[in-house]
């Protein structure tokens, strides 16, 4: 067993490291397409560098003191994305982001970590005796889940609502609740869906009243996917690639934001199409290790983590690579460990630092207990 532990947590590291390194190869050509990623690579560098650090202290801080933490944690990054909306700064017409001095950093990110952490501590081992004692947990859950999916709707972010979304409903369907509450949940999003295209194509002013136009016009980017500059020019790349090439000066295709969203296509002009291919086979590696080590976790609060992480990155990487191929709407939603960006890079390496732990969690002193449900 330790051995399969061992090969899996190996494995893992292996194929972590080649997209780190794909990832600063992929910067370091970007520099040459245009001067608006000129930096980029040696930012990249910095945010690894800094993302390791992130680890190691994720890492030796024992994961009983994280999930002792953890509502407090939420809180804080609650208070962190009102903030973003009184002083935040606007870039790529989202108000999204906090500067501090030259640092800039997303607390929408932050909060797919602090949300993961407090939402898995708050579900897990709970026993449930009537109906009543699931609807009043379920009510909790679905204000957990408010809270921070309004704030970021403000700012808009959309891709951060659908993390929080995916965690909440894994999570979900791993506790003891009665199924038949996922039933009324689909009855009443398809309803809510209905009525809302109801409205788009009957009463657009009411939506817009409602809404406002900025929501409005963000549905209809979303509904018209695979339409745009970026795209069409993502799939030039990827339909006129060799199947093996090494390129790091020449431009190639220009894809607008190459370095963040369309990384997955950015790769074909590097690498030919053995770099996209390559790209899905380690995310395929890093998925198997990721399930294996879900199976082996025995601790509910660790799973749980570790489902919502799971969910995190195999969402990122159906979105993003779908938004490549044009297959999803552009979302804005990084490729991980590839895409240029610290603080959603960082915050995976915090999820690792917690997750490959040595040390399993073991139950707290009662005196130090925090009861937060």
């Amino acid at each position: 067993m330790k051995k399969e532990n061992k090969l899996t947590t190996y494995l893992f590291l292996i194929f972590f490291i080649l997209l780190l390194t794909i990832s600063l190869l992929l910067m370091y050509h970007a520099k040459f397409i245009s001067n608006l990623f000129s930096n980029h690579f040696e930012k990249q560098c910095l945010w690894i560098i800094i993302g390791l650090v992130v680890f190691l202290i994720c890492y030796f801080i024992p994961f009983k003191y994280w999930t002792k933490f953890s509502f407090p944690l939420y809180w804080l990054n609650i208070l962190l994305l009102l903030l973003v909306l009184i002083i935040g700064f606007n870039a790529n017409g989202a108000k999204a982001w906090l500067k501090i001095g030259s640092f800039q950093f997303q607390p929408s990110e932050i909060m797919k970590f602090s949300y993961a952490l407090f939402f898995s501590s708050f579900c897990a081992n709970r026993k449930f005796y009537t109906l009543k004692d699931e609807l009043k947990f379920l009510i909790k859950c679905f204000i957990f889940f408010l809270l921070p999916s309004i704030l970021v709707f403000l700012e808009p972010d959309t891709g951060a609502i659908l993390f929080f979304l995916f965690i909440t409903l894994v999570i979900l369907w791993n506790t003891k609740i009665s199924r038949k509450w996922f039933v009324i949940f689909v009855i009443l999003l398809l309803l809510v869906i209905g009525a809302f295209f109801y409205c788009y194509l009957k009463k657009q002013d009411f939506l817009i009243a409602i809404l406002g136009t900025s929501f409005f016009y963000r549905v209809e980017r979303i509904l018209e996917f695979g339409k745009g500059l970026q795209i069409e020019n993502a799939l030039i790349a990827l339909g006129s690639a060799p199947i093996f090439r090494f390129n790091l000066t020449t431009p190639g295709i220009y894809i607008p934001e190459a370095p963040t969203d369309f990384i997955f296509a950015l790769s074909s002009n590097v690498f030919g199409l053995f770099g996209p291919l390559f790209i899905l086979f380690c995310y395929t590696i890093l998925d198997i290790c990721l399930i294996n080590k879900l199976k082996k976790e025995t601790n509910e609060k660790k799973r749980f983590f570790l489902l919502a992480f799971i969910t995190i990155f195999l969402f990122s990487q159906i979105e993003n690579i779908g938004m490549n191929l044009g297959l999803l709407p552009i979302i804005g939603i990084p490729l991980p460990f590839l895409s240029y960006g610290g603080s959603f890079l960082i915050i995976l390496f915090a999820f690792l630092g917690i997750i490959f732990q040595r040390k399993s969690f073991t139950p707290m002193n009662k005196t130090f207990h925090i009861d937060y449900r």
